[in-house]
């Protein structure tokens, strides 16, 4: 297979871009190595195999599975064949519609959903017992029930939200966006259900 030859402005900006969306994923909580790889792959032309993408980052083979399995898991890789080799091969989703989509996704599979089923652990355990809860139970479970009900509607709009982001509709996510924006105007003004 014949390896992508990148001018040197090209070559300068991938290095820059792999750095900035490690940096980026760092942020958000995302290993810095499978950033490195998802954006090697998704500025890159063709499919790689391990050993040149081992090559271009200057990590080992185990960092390199790993991350490309968790690429995997993600759906933001995929595996492709490539004619007379019989390694594996990579490429990154280039859609960034379905990339956002799966982020999305992943984040909310990984992060959020455990959250809230802690949270509902932590309620249950005040009110599956016939024992009457004291004063300072009552201040926890409350205090335990309104975070659930946060992450909750967070969750509740992540997943609201996907569908327009897998139908890559713009138009109807900027009319959310505007809708959200033209509330905040009522969010500063004194209300009467207080």
């Amino acid at each position: 297979m014949e390896v992508e030859r990148l001018t040197e402005r090209q070559s300068e900006a991938t290095n820059q871009f792999i750095e900035f969306w490690a940096e980026m994923a760092t942020h958000w909580g995302i290993n810095r190595t499978m950033a490195q790889i998802h954006a090697l792959l998704y500025v890159t032309e063709g499919p790689l195999d391990t050993e040149m993408i081992m090559s271009r980052l200057g990590i080992s083979r185990g960092n390199a599975n790993m991350n490309l399995h968790s690429l995997l898991r993600w759906e933001l890789v995929m595996k492709e064949p490539v004619s007379g080799s019989r390694r594996d091969h990579f490429v990154a989703e280039k859609d960034v519609w379905t990339i956002m989509a799966q982020i999305i996704k992943n984040r909310q599979q990984q992060e959020v959903a455990p959250i809230v089923d802690k949270l509902d652990g932590f309620s249950e355990m005040f009110n599956s017992s016939d024992v009457e809860r004291t004063a300072g139970e009552n201040v926890f479970l409350q205090r335990i029930e309104n975070l659930s009900e946060l992450m909750t509607v967070f969750q509740n709009v992540t997943e609201s939200l996907i569908p327009f982001v897998q139908k890559e509709n713009m138009a109807l996510i900027q009319q959310l966006v505007q809708f959200a924006e033209s509330m905040k105007a009522t969010l500063s003004r004194p209300s009467d259900n207080r």
